[in-house]
């Protein structure tokens, strides 16, 4: 993982927020003739000397008026960025960005939210992340932007916590149904951003949602206590994954920023949040959104976590829920540690059992009352609709036609809608019961879902048996068992079907995901306003939830797409290890110097870099020679032409650990991979050694993959780089 600024809190850190849930943006559509919202990037240098501008928002709404007389600035940012945004027509926003002292303007982004056990798993049985050694655990502010907080959690409990860190220039928002007095001195603070939302959607509607740092939704109550939620005994969602609940660094603080709401969250909205909490002064930002990939000069995230890495806040991001199809992920920034999502070994069993004898494990989280232990009638939704068998098949809301369905376990295939909704159309048509079968889409993921009749999850395998059945007998029939919550039957980590995957179509030399870590069926806290379902008509209300989404300790991942072992575009390095990454050994440190070279040599232009690194006005230097394969990344990925050929990469490591020597091994399958020196003694905290790798190919038809691992190992550490080798082009 690449560190930056704090380096050492950094690598310290990278596990905080891995159980994070997703949100995976689409981009905004195309502009009309009306009106849309531009972020608009000036040159904090070309502020017009004499023309009476003692700010630099007068010089911003003097440049807008140039161009609209009836435009208002929404956010002036002034952290992360310089300029600001604004609704405008295409043709202002074309003429805008002609005018001198305009970098960029940039169409705004839409983004759509997706969405106990963690810490033994990840074998952190004390819950304590961060080492009371060094810097002290209750000092470190975890930013989270999000839906927001459910303040009156027990996992914001403040009981142990000291003053608040010196420093902290956050503050608790007040706002409808949000007093200042809800933040104490775990939950330090808490704000809200709702103007660019409301210029594009316009005045929100407060029955429905609060015009505060409330959580309406569950989503930022859920990642925010994940990360860092205090210690909460008796923890369940309705029965199921009882114990007690933590985050992964209890004794941290934390900080809320609401930039979602119930239609999504706009990049106009993240961007001032982002803001905000790096001058309130964040030690770590929990980003549980991304987007599309695009050039990083045009995504906000990475234009926004750009400056936060400056300043030594560690990013990350989630990878995305929109796997398992290759070059899926968001978040690809190399500034960015982009975190995929992989299993708990905490299981939630719901056996069915066909009239035919055979009986299939399940997923779910149902808690009223069973079925009866007797046969029950079983039918396939796809023969029991009044629409076509595609869409009936997907149990569709008044799909189903209640004379065949009644009384009779309905078998409904996964996708398009909710999995929970799907239960509800069921039960409105009479069924009694539904098992949801899982198409190729998502393989042999389980997903388990707090269903509101009995109901269970099945792989894909298992729901064609089914379809089988029920088409093959004449009178087909099942029956369902809940066993509860199990722990340890069967193997894990095994990557999830919906973690978003590489490669990086941005930037192929760099790899991303960077790591998985636990994103599958996660208890924790979440929202009074809302369901465990998330939907409306769902009277029942929890103070925890089970949710999923992105977030090598095991060298045998599994990809549970595909049941094929995993690959570096999967699992980047693989599995988080927290106890391991408090002491790395060595790390692999950067500096903005280093990325500012690097956007040089993937040849962006001075405009593009001041936009992203707005201290850089200067552009490249034309007697350097720039290359993605000199950034300090703390992985390999390598393109080779389809004739093959050789390509060379430096690095540099950093002790940050006991004096000692470390020996390296290398290999990958179809490259070979030699390096130079092949042994590197330190002899001191803070010495730092490099090292080149070269790589060698024959050609080999575009699209093939090879895969391996570089490790420096001493007599106490093992530091390991993952290797991609990607064949391209014509032969």
């Amino acid at each position: 993982m690449p560190c930056h600024g704090k380096s050492r809190c950094a690598t310290i850190l990278a596990g905080v927020v891995v159980a994070a849930a997703c949100i995976v943006t689409a981009a905004a559509a195309a502009a009309d003739a009306g009106l849309s919202t531009y972020i608009v990037h000036m040159s904090h240098s070309a502020m017009p000397a004499g023309e009476g501008f003692t700010e630099r928002g007068d010089w911003y709404a003097s440049s807008l008026r140039s161009v609209s007389g009836s435009a208002a600035v929404l956010y002036t940012y002034d952290t992360l960025l310089h300029g600001f945004s604004a609704r405008l027509t295409r043709a202002e926003a074309e003429a805008l960005e002609a005018q001198p002292g305009v970098l960029l303007v940039n169409p705004e982004t839409r983004y759509e939210l997706l969405t106990t056990r963690t810490p033994e798993f990840l074998g952190l049985n004390d819950g304590a992340l961060v080492p009371s050694s060094g810097a002290a655990s209750g000092d470190v502010v975890i930013g989270v932007l999000d839906t927001g907080v459910w303040p009156e959690s027990q996992s914001y409990d403040d009981a142990g916590f000291g003053p608040v860190p010196t420093g902290w220039k956050g503050e608790c928002e007040e706002g409808n149904d949000f007093n200042a007095s809800a933040c104490n001195k775990k939950l330090i603070g808490a704000r809200f951003f709702v103007t660019g939302y409301e210029a594009s959607k316009g005045a929100l509607d407060v029955s429905k949602a609060s015009r505060s740092p409330r959580d309406n939704d569950g989503h930022g109550t859920h990642t925010s206590s994940t990360a860092a939620g205090s210690a909460v005994r008796g923890a369940d969602l309705l029965g199921y994954a009882s114990g007690t609940a933590r985050g992964m660094a209890p004794r941290a603080r934390v900080a809320s920023y609401k930039v979602c709401w119930a239609d999504g969250c706009v990049s106009s909205d993240i961007l001032k949040g982002m803001e905000a909490a790096v001058a309130d002064g964040v030690d770590v930002l929990s980003l549980s959104l991304g987007g599309a990939m695009s050039d990083y000069y045009r995504d906000s995230v990475a234009v926004g976590a750009f400056s936060a890495m400056e300043k030594g806040v560690f990013v990350s991001g989630a990878a995305g829920n929109a796997g398992p199809g290759a070059a899926t992920l968001s978040n690809g920034a190399p500034w960015i540690s982009t975190v995929g999502a992989g299993t708990l070994d905490r299981d939630f069993p719901a056996y069915v059992t066909l009239g035919n004898g055979k009986t299939y494990t399940g997923a779910s989280l149902y808690s009223g009352k069973p079925l009866p232990d007797t046969p029950v009638p079983f039918i396939y939704a796809g023969k029991a609709s009044s629409s076509n068998s595609s869409r009936g098949a997907l149990c569709m809301a008044g799909s189903l036609i209640p004379e065949k369905v009644a009384g009779k376990i309905v078998l409904c295939d996964r996708g398009i809608n909710g999995r929970v909704e799907k239960g509800f159309v069921v039960k409105d048509a009479g069924g009694v019961g539904m098992v949801l079968a899982n198409t190729a889409a998502s393989g042999e993921e389980l997903a388990a879902d707090a269903h509101v009749l009995p109901g269970s999850g099945v792989g894909e395998k298992a729901g064609n048996a089914m379809r089988t059945y029920v088409s093959s007998d004449p009178n087909p029939t099942a029956t369902m068992v809940f066993a509860g919550t199990k722990v340890g039957i069967q193997p894990s980590p095994v990557v999830a079907a919906f973690s978003s995957r590489g490669p990086n179509n941005v930037t192929p030399g760099i790899l991303k995901p960077d790591l998985i870590a636990p994103g599958v069926n996660i208890l924790a806290a979440w929202s009074g306003s809302i369901s465990p379902s998330g939907m409306a008509r769902d009277n029942r209300r929890s103070s925890f939830n089970i949710a999923s989404g992105t977030s090598m300790s095991c060298p045998h991942i599994l990809d549970v797409a595909t049941g094929r072992p995993a690959t570096p575009f999967d699992i980047g390095a693989g599995h988080v290890d927290p106890n391991k990454a408090v002491d790395p050994g060595l790390v692999y440190d950067m500096a903005a110097t280093d990325y500012v070279d690097f956007l040089c040599a993937i040849n962006y232009g001075p405009a593009q870099i001041a936009a992203l690194a707005k201290h850089s006005t200067e552009g490249c230097n034309t007697n350097r020679t720039y290359a993605v394969t000199a950034l300090n990344y703390p992985s390999f990925s390598v393109t080779f032409p389809a004739a093959g050929g050789t390509e060379k990469h430096t690095r540099t490591l950093t002790n940050v650990g006991e004096p000692g020597t470390y020996k390296v091994a290398a290999s990958a399958t179809e490259v070979t991979v030699s390096v130079e020196p092949s042994t590197l003694t330190f002899t001191k905290a803070g010495e730092k050694k490099s090292y080149t790798v070269s790589f060698a190919a024959g050609g080999k038809p575009s699209g093939t993959n090879g895969f391996g691992r570089l490790v420096w190992s001493s007599d106490y550490h093992v530091v390991a780089s993952p290797i991609l080798a990607t064949w391209t082009g014509p032969a």
